[in-house]
């Protein structure tokens, strides 16, 4: 199944949705790409694409994205880090406008396909509170108790996908990402994530020659991390499915942040000397996906290993960092 007209990618100017964008444009697809940041600042862009700056909280900007489209994917949202989320709730939480505008104007201009991008953040709490996570099933969203702030947004906008298919007909599609990595994402800044966020320590410790490295937490929380490339694929498969309920696009190799760390140390031949800094921002203490449904109904879950993943992570945030110095 392929989109027979005019695709939206919202949030294309930020890494997913850079990726994302450039998959359907190298897959001969017409691609509108929005984002509210300036060109100069989005993480890739295309001159085959239509790229458009728009502020998406507002309902207007939402009707200018969609007008004329087939299909739309809305991974556009304030976000970033551990760090972030944690300090900026409400900011978080205001993308609820711009999911609830999209699908308003998705609905009025008769979109066929419309894909949210959620996250895992939209899980209880309770289920996250040990190293030794259980891995996360779909349905261990409810009773609701999500990351306060993102968490919430993510998972208000997923109930909305739900009433808009069964009030309105519009046909929905929503994956709960997990810790998504890889090339031409943020590595610094504050919205960066672990991956990127350990690369650059790890890549600014070879470039000055001080073997140090600041760890946020003990390095005994847990995470699974998911290489770009299984994300693309399982967002595509997923728009093409008939899949409607939320499902996990998540890796399930699950890892301690100090096997993380171990991980980029070997991609880059070094050993560092480890810092824990305890009164970091960390999240919930363990998270993983179980993808039991993703497989069932897609015939399908993400293979690349972290290894892989980050070394070419690594490499690309070093490059970098080396070219700017």
């Amino acid at each position: 199944m392929e989109p027979e007209g005019l695709v939206v990618v919202a949030g294309g100017g930020g890494f997913i949705g850079g990726w994302l964008a450039r998959s359907l444009v190298e897959a001969g697809a017409a691609v509108r790409v929005v984002d509210i940041k300036p060109l100069d600042e989005w993480h890739q862009r295309f001159d085959d694409a239509e790229n458009l700056v728009l502020d998406l909280r507002d309902a207007d900007a939402c009707r200018t994205a969609v007008a004329g489209t087939k299909w739309v994917f809305d991974l556009a949202c304030n976000m970033g880090g551990m760090g972030f989320i944690e300090s900026h709730k409400a900011e978080c939480m205001l993308s609820v406008l711009i999911g609830t505008h999209l699908l308003v104007a998705a609905r009025d201009e008769g979109v066929e396909r419309f894909f949210f991008s959620s996250s895992a953040c939209v899980y209880a709490a309770a289920k996250q509170e040990s190293p030794d996570v259980e891995p996360l099933r779909e349905a261990d969203a409810y009773p609701a108790m999500p990351e306060d702030g993102y968490g919430w947004e993510k998972l208000f906008i997923e109930r909305l996908c739900r009433h808009f298919t069964e009030d309105f007909g519009l046909t929905t599609r929503i994956a709960r990402y997990h810790n998504v990595y890889g090339p031409y994402g943020a590595y610094d800044g504050g919205r960066e994530k672990a991956p990127a966020a350990i690369s650059r320590k790890v890549a600014a410790a070879v470039l000055s020659g001080n073997h140090e490295i600041e760890i946020w937490g003990d390095g005994k929380q847990t995470r699974s991390f998911t290489f770009i490339d299984d994300c693309l694929e399982g967002t595509q498969r997923l728009m093409r499915s008939d899949v409607e309920e939320p499902i996990n696009v998540g890796s399930s190799e699950l890892v301690t942040v100090n096997e993380l760390v171990d991980i980029v140390e070997a991609a880059a031949g070094v050993q560092l000397e480890r810092e824990y800094k305890l009164d970091a921002p960390l999240g919930v203490r363990g998270r993983n996906s179980d993808n039991t449904l993703v497989q069932e109904r897609l015939g399908w879950e993400p293979s690349t290993s972290l290894a892989t993943g980050m070394e070419r992570t690594y490499r690309w945030i070093y490059d970098e960092m080396a070219r700017q110095a």
